[in-house]
């Protein structure tokens, strides 16, 4: 069966992929990747984390809003682009849900951690790597006629 909903086909290529790698654009226009733990998008087609308002990425985001996430799994040749908007976001029942015990480390006062804000990723285009093919192919379903 053909996938037709897009968020589910880009949560179905991503699985199982633990880390994702996320790129910012400096205020000098350079580049800036990081890794992320790897979550799914939620139903409206968005990436959510939990960072600390003082990192590179957040400032980044803070005079540019575009980013992109890169996924891999060299041995299964599974390769997943997503670019789109982040949105810097404080939302304490998002935070609450998307919270971890072990993020405690980076966060010592917990959810009340001032530090602590949300990066709200909305996937503008997704492509992913097809070996049948040897070249990356667009999911359909995401562009930027989709973007608020």
């Amino acid at each position: 069966m053909v996938q037709t909903d897009p968020i589910a086909r880009l949560n179905d290529l991503i699985r199982g992929i633990d880390v994702a790698i996320l790129t910012t654009v400096r205020p000098d226009t350079s580049l800036h990747s990081c890794p992320m733990v790897t979550r799914a998008a939620d139903d409206g087609g968005a990436f959510w984390y939990i960072t600390s308002s003082n990192t590179e990425k957040v400032e980044a985001v803070r005079t540019m809003q575009r980013v992109n996430l890169a996924f891999s799994e060299a041995p299964a040749q599974r390769y997943i682009s997503v670019s789109g908007f982040c949105e810097l976001v404080r939302n304490q029942a998002i935070t609450k849900q998307l919270w971890q015990p072990d993020y405690t480390s980076w966060f010592p006062q917990g959810l009340e951690d001032p530090d602590l804000i949300l990066m709200k990723i909305i996937v503008q285009q997704a492509e992913y790597w097809d070996a049948a093919q040897a070249r990356m192919v667009p999911l359909l379903g995401f562009d930027e006629a989709a973007i608020g």
